[in-house]
């Protein structure tokens, strides 16, 4: 994208809002509000419609969505539209699923908005990571079973797994990963290698929402299961003992030789 000639507006600004997992009554109030005073709306492919409804109907609101694959507009060409948009219109509000910061690389596009004079806002969103297993009774911390927890992303922008995967897999902790269902294979084998072939993993499709799907299974099957079950993104990875909590999966059980015989939901 060139460089655009701007039609200076008189107070350019950005707002990054979070819009939650998914369950569209899971955006903030203060995310609400500020989606109803947007003069420009940028917004993501997991955003859901009944938000997108919120938009005022004369507001222009444009789709730069990226899904694995599936890239409208890359990073770059978003920076630049967030400033082009702030001095053509005045307030952008920039929409993105879960919590911008948390691996929706908010912080750059803030930061391109600063460094061209805008002013810039954060609304934290609801964060898939917390809210998913939530929504399942799946808690990432319960006392004697899981003190902490880690929230990686499965891949990098190079499109290879996180070295920080290798350092959850070696912890006690309860590991949240998110963009990770295409490299579940490799992403389970290192924790397997680290003796956790018995652990618990939930791997959830579509958290949140009315077509929301599950498989359970352990470090060991559950490459094998959600591939059984066609799961695809959007879904998180659970790893850990904290899966055995989930009162929505009772009916799973677990077998003698510790194995999780798969379910859905």
């Amino acid at each position: 994208m060139t460089s655009p000639i701007f039609t200076l507006h008189g107070s350019p600004r950005l707002t990054l809002v979070g819009a939650g997992p998914g369950d569209p009554e899971l955006i903030t109030l203060k995310g609400i509000n500020a989606i109803k005073a947007a003069e420009v709306v940028l917004y993501d492919a997991l955003v859901s419609k009944e938000i997108l409804q919120l938009i005022p109907s004369d507001v222009p609101a444009l789709s730069v969505g990226k899904r694995a694959g599936s890239h409208e507009y890359s990073q770059e060409e978003i920076n630049e539209l967030i400033v082009e948009f702030a001095y053509l219109y005045g307030h952008v509000v920039r929409l993105k699923g879960g919590d911008s910061f948390v691996f929706g690389r908010g912080a750059e596009e803030m930061e391109y908005a600063q460094a061209h004079g805008i002013q810039t806002y954060v609304i934290p969103g609801v964060s898939s990571a917390i809210a998913v297993p939530a929504s399942l009774n799946i808690p990432v911390t319960a006392r004697g079973i899981s003190e902490s927890f880690w929230v990686v992303t499965g891949t990098t922008k190079a499109g290879q797994i996180s070295g920080d995967v290798g350092l959850a897999a070696q912890s006690n902790a309860t590991v949240v990963i998110l963009m990770g269902l295409k490299k579940i294979k490799e992403i389970m084998w290192l924790f397997e290698s680290h003796g956790k072939g018995e652990t618990p993993v939930a791997v959830i499709q579509n958290g949140t929402l009315p077509n929301q799907k599950i498989v359970v299974g352990t470090v060991s099957s559950i490459a094998h299961l959600t591939t059984a079950e066609h799961l695809g993104p959007p879904a998180i990875i659970v790893v850990g003992e904290v899966v055995r909590q989930a009162n929505a999966l009772k009916e799973i059980t677990y077998e003698a030789v510790g194995q999780y015989q798969y379910g859905t939901q």
